[in-house]
């Protein structure tokens, strides 16, 4: 095999970071039953870790959050700062470990893993954690998205076509999509008329803490969806991890419904189980918006929003993490704006035609 400057072509180089022997030691064989993989160090604190990246140069890290002499706060902002790069977060799936993760994401995490708590958990981790490092080496060779203005004011020269009633924007996002709705969602006005569903895939306990955070930083109003629950204008609804979500009418509004089914999916909630609902009861009254994520789910909701008559716009390949969900939209033909992250608030003032006072 060749070798170029100490780096094995055509192998993802990889760093492995826990302050557990045992998950360490797991975690490596993990990532080296895939072929592609090689883990060229492990690190059992923090500081190590930062070392250990500057020494070895990986392509891609793997850090716990909770470790010794160094957090992995700590230590991935020292990475990011120094050495930037793909880390990959462990995430302890309670109340605080989303907090952490959610300000390891702002940082310029790539994404998180639930963290295995023993080796035999380590198993249950494999393919999400192989998929994700894959993800990640990926995005090195892609080009970071220039940071835009926090609220965006309607373009002077809105298009010929806008839609006539729009009822709803939704929108559907897994990897790296996080960090895509701090910067689509600050972008809009607090007087942006429709109301917005999200399906960001998520483990359980971590909306609510996403859209709190997000309601921080937002003109809009962000809340966790609820049963029963009318979607208003000028409010963000964040679909709750564990619960598929449809949508009814009730009188001239929308109303959510949660549900355990369909559950024999990839995907709890499922941005395809969102948007075929919303083609069903809005028509081309929807608006739909496909972002950054891995594998093709929204690929069918978003088929069915085109077939209706609905606006359909799908995030360019350059601004994503992760180039999967828009790209099974965009080869189907189905995507009519196919656009960098930062021209999506711009297009959605368009499509409403929102006149805000300049």
């Amino acid at each position: 095999m060749t070798v170029l400057a100490g780096h094995t072509v055509g192998r993802i180089r990889v760093l492995v970071a826990d302050d557990s022997a045992v998950i360490r030691s797991a975690l490596s064989r993990l990532l080296q039953s895939d072929k592609d993989i090689h883990v060229v160090g492990v690190a059992k604190d923090g500081l190590r870790a930062v070392q250990q990246v500057a020494a070895l140069d990986p392509d891609v890290v793997t850090l716990d959050l909770e470790m010794p002499v160094m957090n992995g706060l700590e230590a991935l902002q020292r990475i990011m700062r120094d050495y930037p790069r793909p880390v990959i977060m462990f995430s302890s799936l309670t109340v605080e470990g989303a907090e952490a993760t959610f300000d390891a994401l702002a940082l310029g995490a790539f994404d998180y893993v639930p963290k295995p708590v023993g080796y035999a958990s380590c198993a249950g981790v494999r393919d999400e954690l192989i998929a994700k490092v894959r993800a990640a080496y990926a995005s090195r060779m892609r080009r970071t998205a220039a940071p835009f203005p926090n609220v965006l004011q309607p373009p002077r020269n809105a298009p010929s076509q806008v839609l006539g009633n729009p009822m709803l924007v939704c929108v559907g996002c897994s990897t790296g999509g996080p960090a895509a709705l701090q910067r689509i969602l600050p972008a809009l006005p607090g007087e942006f008329p429709l109301p917005v569903l999200v399906v960001q895939h998520m483990p359980p306990g971590f909306t609510a803490p996403f859209a709190y955070r997000l309601n921080a930083l937002c003109a809009l109003k962000v809340q966790e969806a609820s049963q029963g629950q009318l979607l208003e204008p000028h409010t963000v609804s964040i679909a709750p991890a564990g619960w598929q979500i449809t949508l009814c009418r009730r009188g001239t509004k929308l109303a959510v419904n949660l549900s355990k089914e369909p559950s024999r999916m990839l995907h709890i909630p499922s941005v395809d189980v969102m948007m075929l609902s919303a083609a069903e009861v809005c028509g081309n009254q929807a608006i739909g918006v496909i972002l950054t994520g891995m594998g093709n789910d929204g690929e069918r909701g978003m088929r069915a929003l085109h077939a209706c008559g609905a606006l359909t716009i799908g995030q360019d390949e350059r601004s994503c993490a992760v180039y999967g969900m828009p790209r099974a939209c965009a080869e189907q033909g189905i995507l009519q704006h196919i656009l960098p992250l930062e021209d999506i608030p711009r297009e959605l003032l368009r499509a409403v035609s929102l006149q805000l006072a300049r």
